[in-house]
């Protein structure tokens, strides 16, 4: 078993619903919606999430990465024949400085986004554990209508506070108009 699927016909039924699944102490449960609901993240008690710390940190991380790449390629100190591959190449043009910030802005600027945006994508699909191909729920005839106008919620059976007959009644004292058992 997976766990149990309740349907709920009102946003409000289903916000009352998850803040008292909430409150049990259960952890893996999900609400499933045709549309946004106000404040219901608030009452499944959702956390912020770490992607934009992440993203800030890579970021960072390529414009570190612009910065000293366009130091060492340009440095007259980094030539070395022993390093002939791994040695800077300094351009001296019109008494020009080696290194210089303006000139340098474009580049540290397309490192820094494209380290961001390249962590943004893989970085969410790794938080929200996708792509995941099929889910057990998909198996319920009854939640094909949640595109439509119905809302439901669910509780997985791995869940540590998951045992099955106190579950069903946690979920039977919400009143929805449905509990079906989901199988794996």
């Amino acid at each position: 078993m997976w766990g149990y699927l309740a349907e709920y016909e009102t946003p409000g039924e289903i916000l009352h619903a998850a803040e008292q699944v909430r409150d049990a102490g259960f952890t893996k449960w999900d609400c499933f919606t045709p549309f946004p609901v106000h404040g219901l993240d608030n009452a499944m008690g959702i956390r912020k999430t770490i992607l934009p710390w992440i993203v800030l940190c890579m970021g960072l991380t390529g414009l570190t990465i612009a910065i000293t790449l366009q130091w060492y390629v340009n440095s007259p100190y980094t030539q070395s024949a022993s390093l002939y591959v791994l040695s800077g190449y300094p351009l001296t043009i019109s008494g020009k400085p080696y290194w210089s910030l303006p000139a340098n802005v474009p580049v540290m600027f397309e490192l820094t986004v494209l380290f961001s945006a390249l962590t943004t994508f893989y970085g969410l699909w790794t938080l929200i554990r996708l792509p995941r191909f099929h889910h057990p729920v998909f198996s319920v005839a009854r939640f094909r209508r949640v595109t439509d106008d119905r809302f439901f919620l669910l509780v997985e059976a791995a869940d540590e506070k998951f045992e099955a007959g106190v579950s069903r009644t946690l979920l039977e004292r919400t009143h929805p108009s449905a509990i079906d058992e989901v199988k794996d």
